[in-house]
C-alpha cells in the first residue's frame, strides 16, 4: 500500500512540514515521486517512520537518530526489543512520580499522611530520571545499559541515612578540590585524597569498582562539557581537568 505525505501525515499524526523535514535531512526519503512531483510513501517507509517516531518518544534528537538508522550494524529486530524495554522502564518511573504527586496532593489536602519515606522514595525517583535525561546515553554507551541499571537500582534503594552521607561527601569533595587546586598538584597529597574520596563516592552507587572505570569518568568529566561545567561552575574553571588528572594519577597508582 502507498501513501501520499498528506495520508502518511494523518496516519502517523505528525504533520506534513515534519516529513518534508525528514527528506531534508536524510532519514526518511519518500518511495518516489509521483508525475506530478508528490512524495509517495511505501511499507518500508512507513516502517522506517516507525522506528523515528520511536525513537522521538525516547527524547533522541534528530542527528542521533540518524546515525543509529544508518549504522552498518542496525538491527530492527534489537531496536524494537529496546525500545519496548526503555519505554517499560520510562513508564515505572512516571508511574512512581505520579503517584507520588498524588500522594503529595492528598497529604497537602489532608486527606492523607504521606510519610518521609514515600517522599523520599518519589524524590530519588525523580533524580534519577533527571539523570537519565541529562546524562544517560553517554553514560549508556560508556559503561553500558546492565551497568547503569545496576547503578540506579543501587542508587533507589539507598536508605535516607545512606543517602543524606553521600551527600554529604560529595559537598565535601567540592571543598577539598577546591583547596587541592591551589596545590597546582593533582599529583599530590591532596589532591590524591580527594581522588580517594571520589572513589568512595562512587561506590553508593557502583555494583563494583574497577580502576579503569573510574578513569574513564574522569576523562568524561573534561570531554563532555555538560560535565566539566558541573565542577567548573562550582568551583573555578580547570576544576573538572584538575579533577580528572588527579583521578588519572590515582587509578594508575591506586592499590
Amino acid at each position: 500500500m502507498e501513501y501520499t505525505i498528506q495520508k502518511l501525515a494523518h496516519l502517523a499524526g505528525v504533520s506534513t512540514r515534519t516529513l518534508r523535514y525528514y527528506d531534508e535531512v536524510g532519514i526518511l526519503k519518500p518511495k518516489r515521486l509521483s508525475s506530478s512531483g508528490y512524495r509517495i510513501y511505501g511499507s518500508k517507509e512507513v516502517d522506517r517512520l516507525q522506528q523515528i517516531l520511536f525513537y522521538r518518544t525516547l527524547d533522541l534528537g534528530i542527528d542521533e537518530i540518524k546515525q543509529i538508522l544508518f549504522d552498518p550494524s542496525y538491527d530492527e529486530l534489537n531496536a524494537l526489543t529496546n525500545h519496548y524495554h526503555k519505554l517499560l522502564e520510562k513508564r515505572a518511573q512516571l508511574d512512581l512520580v505520579i503517584e507520588t504527586i498524588k500522594l503529595t496532593i492528598s497529604s497537602k489536602k489532608g486527606e492523607k499522611q504521606m510519610s518521609n519515606e514515600e517522599k523520599f522514595k518519589g524524590l530519588k525517583q525523580q533524580m534519577i530520571q533527571e539523570n537519565e535525561e541529562k546524562y544517560g546515553d553517554e553514560l549508556r554507551q560508556s559503561y553500558g545499559d546492565e551497568r547503569i541499571e545496576a547503578a540506579n537500582k543501587k542508587f533507589y534503594h539507598l536508605s535516607e541515612e545512606t543517602f543524606q552521607e553521600m551527600n554529604e561527601l560529595g559537598e565535601n569533595i567540592l571543598n577539598q578540590l577546591s583547596v587541592a587546586m591551589k596545590s597546582h598538584d593533582p599529583q599530590g597529597e591532596l589532591a590524591q585524597e580527594v581522588a580517594k574520596m571520589h572513589h568512595r563516592w562512587l561506590m553508593y552507587t557502583w555494583p563494583s569498582y574497577s580502576k579503569e572505570a573510574h578513569a574513564g569518568l574522569a576523562q568524561m568529566y573534561v570531554a563532555d562539557e555538560r560535565f566539566t561545567a558541573y565542577y567548573d561552575d562550582a568551583i573555578g574553571k580547570g576544576a573538572a581537568q584538575f579533577l580528572c588528572d588527579a583521578i588519572l594519577f590515582y587509578t594508575s597508582y591506586e592499590k
